[in-house]
This record gives C-alpha cells, sequence and structure tokens, in this order.
C-alpha cells in the first residue's frame, strides 16, 4: 500500500511557493481539483487487488482531506495579508484638504431656451411641446405648404415613410394647439427640429421656438412690438427691430426680422458685416387658410406667427462662431457658460 508521501512533498513545497489568491485558484485546480493530481490518483484504483481496494480509497481520501487543510490554512493567511495591504493602499490621511469637484453649468442652448421662455411666458404665453415624428398633414399640408412645394424633398426632409417624417419646424404645433382650444390663443412651441443642412451655421438637428398668437383684431403691429419686447429683454436695452418682407407658405404677409446690431450699436461692425442690422427670426400673419383648416373663422379672428432658431440667439448673444461648438461636448467650452 501506498503513503503517497511523494506526492505530500510535493504538495507542501507548491504550497510554499502560493503568495496570492490568484497563485492559490491555480494551486487548487491543479492538486484538489477534479482533473487535479489527487483525484487522479483514484485511477490507479483498478490496478489494486479487490481486497484492498477499501484502504487504498481511505488512503487517498486521506491524502486528499490532508491537502485540503493545508490549502484552508494557507488561504486564510493570504486573505488576512491580502486584506492587510488593502487597508494600508485605501487609508485615508483624513488631515489632508479634500479633493475639489468641479461644478455643472447648464449648456448654453438650455440658457438661452429658458430665457426665451421666461420673456415670452411673461408676455402670457402658455407653453406646447409636440411630438418630433410629425405626419405630412401637420408639418405641410395644414400648414399650407402645397404637394410640389421644394421643402417637402429629400434633399431637405428626413421622410421615416410616405407619410411620417422628422418634423423640420416647431409650426406644427399651432395647428395641433388650434386642434385642441379655439382663440384667443397665445402659445409657444419649443423643441428640437430636423432638416438636411449642415454648415458653420446650420445643422442637421437644432432648436426651434416658435410663437402663436390668434386673437381678434392682431396685425403685424402686435408683432413688432412684441419682438421689441423680446430682443431688449436678450440682448439691449436699445435693440430694436426692422421687418423686412419674405414668403413662408402659412403666413400672409410674411417677414424677415433683423435686429440692431447690439455690438456696435447700429453703426457697422463685422458682426453685422457693416450694416447695422442682424437677422435673427422669421414670422407674419397667420394665412387664412392655415386658420381655416383649424376650424377657426379667418374673417373673425387674426392671428400671427413666428419661429427663432435658439441656437442662433446662442451664437449670437454669446459670439459663438460655429454652431457646431454647441454639440461638440467640449468641456472647456461648456463651462464657460454659467446661468
Amino acid at each position: 500500500m501506498k503513503d503517497f508521501s511523494e506526492i505530500k512533498e510535493q504538495v507542501k513545497a507548491k504550497l510554499a511557493e502560493v503568495a496570492d489568491s490568484e497563485k492559490l485558484s491555480d494551486f487548487w485546480q491543479t492538486y484538489l481539483g477534479k482533473t487535479g493530481v489527487i483525484s487522479g490518483l483514484m485511477k490507479e484504483m483498478k490496478s489494486v487487488p479487490p481486497e484492498e481496494k477499501p484502504l487504498f480509497g481511505k488512503a487517498v481520501n486521506d491524502v486528499r482531506e490532508w491537502a485540503q487543510e493545508l490549502y484552508r490554512t494557507k488561504q486564510a493567511e493570504i486573505k488576512e495579508f491580502e486584506l492587510k495591504h488593502r487597508y494600508e493602499r485605501e487609508a485615508v490621511d483624513v488631515t489632508m484638504p479634500a479633493a475639489g469637484s468641479t461644478q455643472g453649468n447648464l449648456h448654453p442652448i438650455t440658457l438661452i431656451k429658458q430665457e426665451m421662455i421666461e420673456v415670452f411666458a411673461g408676455m402670457g404665453f402658455e407653453i406646447f411641446e409636440g411630438p418630433e415624428i410629425e405626419d405630412d398633414d401637420h408639418n405641410f399640408t395644414r400648414l399650407n405648404v402645397l404637394k410640389d412645394h421644394p421643402s417637402r424633398d429629400m434633399q431637405d426632409t428626413f421622410w421615416l415613410t410616405d407619410d411620417l417624417l422628422l418634423r423640420t419646424h416647431t409650426s406644427p404645433g399651432q395647428i395641433r394647439t388650434m386642434d385642441m382650444k379655439k382663440p384667443p390663443i397665445k402659445v409657444l412651441v419649443p423643441g428640437k427640429v430636423f432638416r438636411s443642412d449642415s454648415d458653420a451655421t446650420h445643422s442637421p438637428m437644432f432648436s426651434q421656438l416658435e410663437g402663436l398668437v390668434v386673437d381678434k383684431g392682431i396685425t403685424l403691429c402686435d408683432l413688432q412690438g412684441m419682438l421689441d419686447s423680446f430682443v431688449q429683454s436678450i440682448f439691449s436695452d436699445t435693440a430694436k427691430t426692422r421687418l423686412r418682407p419674405s414668403y413662408f407658405p402659412f403666413t400672409e404677409p410674411s417677414v424677415e426680422v433683423d435686429v440692431s446690431c447690439f455690438e456696435c450699436g447700429g453703426k457697422g461692425c463685422p458682426l453685422c458685416k457693416g450694416t447695422g442690422w442682424i437677422e435673427v427670426l422669421g414670422g407674419g400673419v397667420v394665412n387664412k387658410k392655415v386658420l381655416e383648416n383649424c376650424d377657426i373663422d379667418p374673417e373673425e379672428y387674426s392671428g400671427l406667427a413666428f419661429g427663432i432658431g435658439i441656437e442662433r440667439i446662442a451664437m449670437l448673444k454669446y459670439g459663438i462662431s460655429h454652431m457646431g461648438m454647441l454639440f461638440e461636448n467640449n468641456l472647456d467650452f461648456l463651462s464657460q457658460f454659467k446661468a
């Protein structure tokens, strides 16, 4: 009968070399695992005479228990050793000053959006947020955009199906609001819009603020007075607006709105390209067909509407030269803006 002394010496020698949990795990697999050396001793059972098999099996189990006891002792030693070093490694010197942390701040688009909403909320506007995925009816048809209008083309609009698209403006919010309530109406529709356009001052995705007022006797004078208050609150107390004739399918008459240059006071500078004026938004009197499409009598009511690019206002106010900077998540750039 073997006493397995050679294997025991081997086990003791290997275990003495173990210095960490990883090597201890390797030791277990080598000697005590299912395919380990000690388990392999049972394969010799077939060559043992029948009358000696019980003794042989007991001897193998005795070796296993002996090795397991050595393993547990070594495991306790390593655990205590590693725990001690972990405590030393993670020790905190309470006399040292605390690590500094950077205070976060709102994104410039969020700051401008909130400021713009506050200005118009002070004029009595309510807030409505429509869906970013719109149907053709709300985004184009009921806003008097004809079937052959170029804005419907694939190069301008992100179509999802024959009828669904990523909204190209927040103007569909006008239709949804007029469907839900009747005049008097005074509503702002902020949100993201999507167009196939990208350069220094345009992005395929940007933010817009739509304004709609519907009541009796609304005229372009109301629009200009409202926008004068807006630019004075956002840019300068002395800012004023200028209306230039334009064309939009959903307003008639339509206007482009310029603000007097707040950098040079209208004298002419690089910001206003020497003209003294900066284009900021578009608007006009709501087209009678749009009112009719929402079952509002255009003979009794009139309205004004305007759309403002939030990034456009942010770039002007903060002197940002490229719209891409607003989307690059550069912390050095974003940390400059505080509420």
